[in-house]
């Protein structure tokens, strides 16, 4: 949806944004739920000691992500599909181990989200992903995907439970939303670093209502598939994408 020109002078440690990327983040997504259910669920390790195990993955991939000195694909999307698996367990936590609820749990996301937004901002004067060029700025980054991952499993949980829309009408909802980002991007002149954080953050209710889709049992309205042979498809699928469509990174004038 977003490509960034490839003349510029300073090359970024994110991949440019072109629509191989918005295939692999959904799919990403999806196997961040897939993923993270499988551990507190399938193997009964809870949401607490699966945010732990994950977090732990989380932290050795962003410290390899920013100490690279340039953009590796393999790197990159594994600390992605680590956010969104953190993100699963974690907003699965707060919202029902500690009682806050999808409502709870999705307000204080926001906060926390916007808070990060505006705080990079504030320190670095943009927070267009084609200027993350710094350990700083990679820092905020990473930062502000955690916290998007983690409100967006706690919003597609909202919709699809609380809204009562179920992971179908959940999934059209949030398909047609980004929908018509693609026709603001294309018809409007909004800032195109708003349309992308705003699409970025909706990949992933979009991806966790396609997983809970996938594994929940035919009675809760999915179609009951294996946790294991579902993430382990969504990883092949990503690792294809990875290698046959070959990523650059993005860069920035």
């Amino acid at each position: 949806m977003h490509k960034i020109s490839t003349t510029a002078s300073t090359v970024s440690k994110v991949p440019e944004v072109t629509l191989v990327f918005w295939l692999v983040k959904i799919f990403a997504t999806t196997l961040g739920e897939t993923g993270g259910d499988a551990v507190s669920m399938s193997m009964n390790l809870g949401y607490l000691v699966s945010t732990l195990i994950f977090a732990a993955i989380f932290l050795v991939s962003v410290t390899m992500q920013i100490r690279a000195n340039r953009f590796h694909p393999l790197i990159y999307w594994t600390t992605i599909i680590a956010t969104t698996t953190v993100g699963t367990t974690l907003a699965d936590f707060v919202d029902r181990s500690l009682g806050i609820g999808y409502a709870g749990g999705t307000a204080l996301l926001i906060f926390l989200l916007m808070a990060s937004l505006l705080a990079w901002y504030r320190s670095m004067g943009t927070i267009a992903v084609n200027t993350v060029n710094s350990p700083k700025a990679e820092g905020f980054y990473w930062i502000t995907i955690m916290f998007s991952q983690t409100l967006g499993t706690a919003l597609g949980d909202w919709t699809a439970d609380s809204a009562g829309l179920g992971y179908g009408g959940g999934a059209i909802v949030f398909g047609v939303m980004l929908a018509l980002i693609v026709v603001a991007y294309y018809q409007t002149r909004i800032s195109r670093t708003v349309l992308f954080w705003t699409a970025f953050i909706l990949t992933r209710p979009l991806g966790a209502v396609i997983g809970d889709f996938l594994d929940k049992p035919l009675s809760a309205g999915g179609l009951a598939l294996s946790r294991y042979s579902a993430s382990v498809s969504l990883l092949a699928f990503i690792l294809i994408c990875l290698f046959v469509f070959r990523q650059r990174a993005a860069t920035s004038h």
